[in-house]
C-alpha cells in the first residue's frame, strides 16, 4: 500500500493562508519559516519541499492571490448589458478581497522588501483583468462604450473599484459604505460615466 502524502495541495494551502496572516498582521519580518511550519503544525522540511525557501513562498502567495482572484473573475457571467457586467466585476473583486484580504499586501503592495515575481507569476498577473478587458472591448465594439482604447477604460474600472477595496480594507471608508448595495451604485456611475454618448 502506498504511504499518504504528507505535503499535498490541502498543507500547501494552509501553509499559504498562515504565511498571509502573518504578513498582514505583523509585517514582513514575522515571515520566518520556522515559525510558519511551527503555525502550521507541519516541518519546516514540509515548507522547503512545498515552496523551496522564503522567496518561493512570497511568490506563490503572489501566485495564489491572482488566482483566486482572477477565478472569481472568469465565473462572473457577461448578460449582454455592458454596465451591469462591469458591476458584477467591480461586486466579484471585492468579494475576492473580503475573502483572501490577507494576500493583498503581497499583490499589490510592497509587504515584502526587494521581491519581485517571476516571469510567470506576472504574466499569471496580468491576465487577471482579461475578463475586466473582454467586456470592455466589447463595450467599446458594439458601440456601447466611449470610442477610446479599451485599456484605458479597463484600468479606470479596475483603479476604481480597487481604490474602494483598497479603502475598505484599510478601514477608511466612511460608515455609509458598510453595504454592497453603496458599492453598487459607486461602480455603475464610474461605469455609466463611459458610456458612449446617444448609447
Amino acid at each position: 500500500m502506498p504511504r499518504p502524502r504528507t505535503h499535498d495541495e490541502a498543507l500547501r494551502l494552509r501553509l499559504l493562508d498562515r504565511a498571509g496572516e502573518l504578513l498582514s498582521t505583523e509585517g514582513a519580518k514575522a515571515l520566518g519559516l520556522r515559525r510558519l511550519a511551527a503555525d502550521a503544525g507541519t516541518s519546516t522540511t514540509a515548507v522547503y519541499s512545498l515552496f523551496g525557501g522564503k522567496t518561493e513562498l512570497v511568490n506563490a502567495l503572489y501566485v495564489e492571490g491572482f488566482r483566486r482572484l482572477g477565478a472569481r473573475l472568469r465565473a462572473v457571467e457577461r448578460t449582454g448589458d455592458v454596465v451591469a457586467d462591469l458591476v458584477r466585476l467591480g461586486l466579484a473583486y471585492r468579494a475576492s478581497a473580503l475573502a483572501s484580504r490577507n494576500l493583498y499586501p503581497v499583490m499589490f503592495t510592497r509587504a515584502v522588501p526587494g521581491f519581485e515575481p517571476n516571469e510567470a507569476a506576472a504574466r499569471l498577473a496580468r491576465s487577471t483583468v482579461d475578463p475586466l478587458l473582454e467586456t470592455v472591448r466589447d463595450g467599446v465594439d458594439r458601440g456601447v462604450l466611449a470610442d477610446v482604447p479599451p485599456g484605458v477604460i479597463a484600468a479606470s474600472c479596475w483603479a476604481f473599484a480597487h481604490g474602494l477595496v483598497s479603502l475598505e480594507l484599510d478601514g477608511n471608508l466612511p460608515p455609509e459604505f458598510g453595504t454592497a448595495g453603496m458599492y453598487e451604485r459607486a461602480l455603475r456611475a464610474n461605469a455609466s460615466g463611459w458610456l458612449r454618448a446617444g448609447a
